[in-house]
């Protein structure tokens, strides 16, 4: 792969794209190799954590739009299925180990669309977000309308999405869109610090925390407990659990392995 570099470093798989020249825009050997990158991650029963970020100064300023113009070309079902598949590459919550974005620089249309998609999202300083979508005649079309006003209310995820004005990182971080704002030159050791507490963790138990997360948005109370006892049935019955509190009495830290 060329358009997408894919490194893995003490159970951390860092996912950069790679395409400086162009801020790192999308086209469709870009898609073409995140799927398969992604692909790699979500079989790779090692790794703990997914950071995902961009090479040169920008994280991703969304759609290339030499490839837009052949995409418009398309017929009204190609466009559909293209993009249906596009949303099940970004789709990150079924991936089930945590995926962090570290943005610098531009994150734009499908760009922020990525953030969004992540578990958490680390800013430089510099960066910039845009729901760019309207100012090309467009919409969302990764998720955008369904994560963002869930992350930062419907009024803001409103004027974000309508007007695809530009906010900085200090604005992202107070609407509660990003996790961290932090220096330009710290965020991929920031990042991958925190990548790396969240390896320590025991990892089934991450995975069914994310999955009964993400399915209480889309339920209510009583079916969210009834999720929550079945994740929790099958956590207290794993190794990890019996490896935590062996740990805990030899006064030791726990070596999980995710059964």
């Amino acid at each position: 792969m060329e358009k997408i570099i894919l490194n893995k470093v003490d159970r951390i798989a860092i996912l950069t794209i790679n395409r400086p020249d162009a801020r790192n825009a999308l086209d469709l050997g870009t898609y073409e190799e995140f799927e398969s990158a992604i692909e790699d991650v979500k079989n790779d029963s090692e790794l703990r954590a997914l950071i995902i970020t961009g090479a040169g100064d920008s994280f991703c300023a969304g759609l290339d739009l030499k490839f837009a113009a052949v995409v418009t070309k398309m017929s009204a079902a190609k466009i559909i299925g293209f993009i249906k598949k596009l949303q099940l590459i970004f789709n990150f919550e079924r991936i089930k180990i945590p995926v962090i974005s570290a943005v610098k620089g531009y994150a734009m249309g499908n760009g922020c669309d990525i953030a969004l998609a992540s578990d958490f999202i680390f800013a430089a300083e510099d960066a910039k977000f845009a729901m760019t979508y309207t100012n090309l005649g467009l919409i969302p079309d990764m998720g955008g309308t369904f994560r963002l006003p869930k992350l930062v209310g419907l009024a803001t995820a409103r004027e974000l999405i309508m007007t695809g004005d530009l906010f900085d990182a200090k604005r992202a971080l107070d609407i509660g869109m990003v996790n961290r704002v932090v220096p330009v030159d710290k965020l991929m050791d920031e990042t991958m610090k925190f990548a790396n507490k969240l390896a320590k963790r025991a990892p089934l138990a991450l995975s069914m925390a994310k999955s009964a997360i993400y399915n209480s948005l889309g339920s209510d109370l009583a079916k969210s407990y009834d999720f929550e006892a079945y994740m929790q049935s099958v956590c207290i019955k794993s190794d990890d659990v019996n490896e935590a509190i062996t740990a805990f009495i030899e006064k030791r830290a726990p070596k999980f392995k995710g059964e």
